[in-house]
């Protein structure tokens, strides 16, 4: 896989480079205008950005938004991250006001070295995601189009087998961006881990984790989970959850998890148990396993926090993903901010796998410096360690 260092010593100055982004960042719900709430994406692909912009190169950045329907929707333009990207670079950017038409083409053109344009959101158009490949491919024509060079440094979309991602480079010279490199190297590290080996795991839903957890199951010496999820495998068990979130259907394989996992994982023994999802509802601490009838579980609790953090305290290895509870309302964030300081307290490599607990980490304003790597993927992270093939990294390996 070659990578921008190799580009910028094959040299830039003039060429159109086309960077493949993931600046689908997210917004303060309601706001007007639109309030971007975590920038981290946006300042994770910054330096592919100002390394080619300062050597000459004329920049044009891709990225989807949300996911509309293959139409242009105000809801999900990506004005407002050209308004922040511009803050951040302290320099002008260019904003094209479609992805492939008109505009783009006129800014393109005009595009002079040293400069930087984004396009309107790729899911504007329905090639970006289609499933039938001429679709997809007409689509990777028009953008291969405009450039010279595609650089690929989204690594958030790269489990996806998208036009931008998958097809682009199938028509360009292609390179990986400084980012997508990074990545790739820390999950590398992360499938074959210096032992102890923690997983601590979060989220809502068992299903949506439970190919990594067959995948980590194996190898990890511990795997913590927490989150709404913990509370299909406490039911598993035998224990009354209340009105706590619960897949019926995943509590036989949660289930059959336990009895292969044995004490290699370990379950919250107290919960934060409110009357409702709000942030005034009324709540206290109970055990794990006596969750009132008419309470829900929105958080680990205190006893729970030391736990996890003992378990992660020796490790060499620490891959965390999925939050620990409702950390976005005050009173159901202290499980999620507990097991984090834990975590950058190891004295070994630790790395938050990209989504809401990425987003956890900046909202709860702790040190990102204190941990190891913070992934710009949660999906992609998670499928890399189940062993799937991603399309974007495979595209830039031929």
């Amino acid at each position: 896989m070659k990578t921008l260092d190799d580009l910028l010593g094959e040299g830039v100055s003039g060429r159109r480079v086309l960077v493949r982004a993931d600046l689908n960042v997210p917004f303060e719900k309601g706001s007007d205008p639109r309030v971007i709430t975590d920038d981290g994406r946006i300042r994770a692909v910054l330096p592919t950005i100002v390394a080619l912009r300062d050597a000459g190169a004329r920049v044009i950045v891709m990225s989807h938004l949300g996911r509309p329907k293959g139409a242009p929707d105000p809801a999900f333009t990506l004005a407002p991250v050209a308004d922040r990207l511009r803050e951040l670079l302290g320099s002008a950017v260019v904003y094209a006001e479609d992805t492939v038409g008109p505009g783009a083409e006129t800014a393109v053109a005009a595009l002079e070295d040293g400069h930087v344009l984004l396009l309107e959101n790729l899911r504007f158009n329905a090639g970006e995601t289609s499933k039938d490949a001429a679709e997809r491919e007409a689509f990777a024509a028009k953008l291969a189009a405009f450039a010279d060079v595609y650089v690929g440094d989204g690594f958030g979309a790269v489990h996806r087998k998208h036009a931008s991602v998958y097809d682009v480079p199938a028509l360009l010279p292609h390179y990986a961006g400084g980012l997508v490199g990074r990545e790739v190297e820390v999950l590398k590290k992360v499938s074959a881990p210096e032992k102890p080996y923690v997983v601590v795991l979060g989220g809502s839903k068992v299903s949506d984790k439970l190919a990594v957890i067959e995948a980590l199951l194996p190898k990890v010496d511990k795997l913590l989970i927490g989150g709404g999820m913990c509370f299909t495998f406490l039911k598993a068990q035998g224990h009354e959850v209340g009105k706590s979130l619960l897949q019926e259907e995943m509590i036989s394989t949660c289930a059959d998890l336990l009895a292969r996992g044995g004490d290699r994982i370990v379950l919250p023994v107290d919960v934060v148990a409110a009357t409702e999802f709000s942030a005034d509802a009324p709540h206290d601490v109970v055990p794990a396993d006596g969750i009132p009838a008419d309470r829900l579980g929105l958080d680990i609790g205190p006893e729970s926090v030391k736990l996890f953090a003992d378990a992660v305290s020796s490790a060499k290895t620490v891959f965390w993903n999925g939050p620990m509870g409702v950390f976005e309302l005050a009173p159901f964030a202290a499980g999620t901010r507990g097991v984090a300081e834990a975590i950058t307290k190891v004295d070994g490599f630790t790395v938050v796998g990209g989504g809401d607990s990425a987003a956890a980490v900046r909202t709860l304003g702790l040190d990102e410096s204190a941990f190891g790597h913070i992934s710009t993927g949660g999906g992609a992270s998670l499928e890399y360690l189940e062993g799937k093939t991603l399309p974007g990294i495979e595209a830039l390996e031929k």
